[in-house]
């Protein structure tokens, strides 16, 4: 499905690619959304149109939610380096200022799953939103991909702290695919995003939120990225941490999984495995 999603993006990478720097060549909306939707789907609406990247949003029915989708692309940047930025929690400990507590609360090797605990600020006078949410990774090589999903989960080691507030909705997937290959400068990515952050604020903030909040983390996540190309700082190499989809060998085991774990909570298969 990530590569079927990505084949869609791809319809309009061309909106991304003017033949100038600042210039897009413009399809008609209705073109632009059938481009974004899959067939069947219900239209996204854009809200932002940045030189690196597009926003668009659609309402979750039955709700007063929206679930996001951006599409981008980068030409001064690798795949891999994009990739690891991601997934390396202590380095976004650095860059990422938002961030009041990010930590593994317990590691798969053997399908590459992790329990996170995310507490970030959220603008005054909200109070600060904790999450607890499982993400596994994957290369796929055959296609092509590099593929993040990512959801809320309950874990026995993180119960609620009355100082946050706790997200219990939330879901994430991001496919990253290079122009050329994962060690090459240049490649585009899709994000999809919904999270319900149980606030009592009328729609039309939240949704200000989103689109305000967005262009900076995506501008943070970029700059980051571009350090570690630099070897400002040491990043992780995810990609070379774990089995790779076409069967490429990792440095786990499952024998090995149980010795990652850094708290005493467990949690159950089917939130380990989750992707």
């Amino acid at each position: 499905r990530s590569a079927q999603e990505m084949k869609h993006m791809e319809n309009i990478s061309s909106l991304l690619q003017g033949g100038s720097p600042g210039e897009y060549q413009r399809p008609d909306p209705r073109s632009e959304r059938e481009a974004v939707a899959a067939p069947g789907e219900q239209p996204w609406e854009m809200i932002m149109d940045k030189k690196h990247f597009k926003l668009w949003r659609r309402p979750i029915e039955g709700t007063h939610l929206y679930q996001y989708r951006v599409f981008g692309s980068y030409t001064d940047v690798t795949p891999r380096q994009f990739f690891n930025v991601q997934l390396d929690t202590e380095y976004r400990k650095k860059w990422d200022s938002l961030v009041i507590k990010l930590d593994v609360i317990e590691r798969d090797l053997a399908t590459g799953s992790e329990v996170i605990h995310w507490v970030t600020h959220f603008p005054y006078p909200m109070y600060s939103r904790d999450y607890v949410y499982v993400r596994r990774y994957s290369v796929d090589k055959e296609n092509n991909l590099m593929v993040l999903v990512s959801r809320a989960v309950e874990h026995p080691s993180v119960p609620e702290d009355p100082e946050y507030v706790r997200v219990r909705t939330y879901e994430s997937q991001m496919v990253i695919r290079p122009h050329k290959t994962f060690d090459e400068n240049g490649f585009d990515y899709l994000l999809t995003y919904s999270d319900n952050p149980q606030t009592v604020f009328p729609r039309y903030c939240v949704s200000w939120m989103v689109s305000s909040g967005m262009p900076d983390f995506l501008e943070k996540l970029h700059t980051a990225a571009l350090k570690a190309k630099k070897m400002e700082i040491e990043v992780r190499d995810y990609m070379s941490a774990k089995p790779i989809e076409s069967g490429g060998g990792g440095e786990g085991k499952a024998s090995t999984a149980a010795a990652e774990h850094k708290s005493d909570g467990t949690c159950s298969p089917a939130q380990l495995e989750y992707a």
